[in-house]
């Protein structure tokens, strides 16, 4: 096969480190995206990826963008993580039927911890359980079990990450509350002393695209590795790192409210979606690394101070 990929979800935070970091490696990157004027206005940096209109949601569009394809990295969520009862496993159907077309083209997925019960799986390698016990963790291990199910006709590749923080990451928890723009104060979800898994959006490309640079033998037809990122043992990492990189020792520390997340999660929307996920807070899950280290010898990483300074100047700009 031609060494082309399809992104879906190239304008969102993992898709587009993805992209560019597959362009920089040598490979043609297709992007499928609604409003490809748009795409191409709003892009940073050269070269960039051909945009094709589409839909992951239209099962077609999917199709054709694919054809002749190596490779097809499916980062896509619904806008605002809504609705993902419909439209999460829809879209990963869709991108299994378009992989099996061009001729089993392996399917790369951003994976999530919110596959386990945090409360009692400390630590997760790829023979881990995944017994979630949230809406949103059973639809990420129903994934996870159909792309298994399609192989080895359609091969895939999980790479399992901690929170997304650095350049283009947008709805996350470290640009939505720890250090969301004007930075005037912390708000941590954490608890003292609970560790805290973090993914820095470079170096988790960078892995992902020398993982598919491998030669062909060198994956199992359904791979699962754990990207290890940044651990923060104790929960105060991450805040010590934003005032090291402000130059403001003193920005204060505020608890996130779970208490009003909680009242409000009757009623839907970000209040509902936040407390699913809260056992991630009060519980510390960290990702055992292991496997990646064994295909790929390293993994890559950004000295802390480096990639929130780095994450601080791009939600400036």
């Amino acid at each position: 096969m031609s060494k082309t990929i399809l992104v879906l979800g190239a304008t969102g935070g993992i898709g587009g480190a993805l992209a560019r970091e597959a362009l920089k490696r040598g490979w043609t990157v297709r992007a499928l995206v609604r409003d490809p004027a748009k795409a191409a206005r709003d892009w940073q940096g050269s070269p960039a990826p051909e945009w094709v209109r589409g839909d992951a949601m239209v099962r077609g569009d999917v199709v054709g963008a694919a054809a002749g394809v190596a490779a097809i990295v499916h980062a896509v969520n619904p806008p605002g993580y809504r609705n993902w009862s419909q439209l999460v496993l829809p879209m990963i159907d869709n991108t299994i039927a378009a992989a099996r077309a061009a001729g089993g083209a392996r399917i790369v997925l951003p994976g999530t911890i919110y596959n386990y019960d945090a409360a009692s799986t400390p630590v997760v390698d790829e023979r881990t359980p995944q017994q979630s016990k949230g809406r949103k963790g059973r639809i990420r291990t129903e994934m996870e079990r159909r792309l298994a199910d399609a192989a080895p006709d359609v091969p895939s590749l999980v790479v399992r990450a901690g929170d997304f923080f650095g350049p283009g990451a947008q709805q996350t928890w470290f640009a939505q509350a720890l250090a969301k723009p004007p930075l005037e104060r912390i708000v941590s979800p954490g608890r003292a002393g609970v560790g805290h898994g973090w993914a820095y959006l470079p170096d988790l490309a960078e892995a992902m695209v020398r993982l598919m640079d491998l030669p062909a033998g060198a994956l199992a037809p359904a791979e699962r590795v754990q990207f290890g990122g940044v651990w923060d043992g104790d929960g105060s990492g991450m805040v010590s790192a934003i005032r090291r990189a402000a130059g403001r020792p003193d920005l204060p520390v505020k608890r996130f409210p779970w208490w009003l997340m909680r009242l409000l999660a009757p009623f839907g929307g970000f209040p509902r979606e936040v407390v699913e996920v809260s056992a991630f807070w009060r519980h510390p899950v960290r990702l055992d690394n292991a496997r990646l280290l064994a295909l790929l010898g390293e993994e890559p990483h950004t000295p802390l101070d480096t990639a929130v300074a780095a994450a601080l100047q791009d939600m400036r700009a």
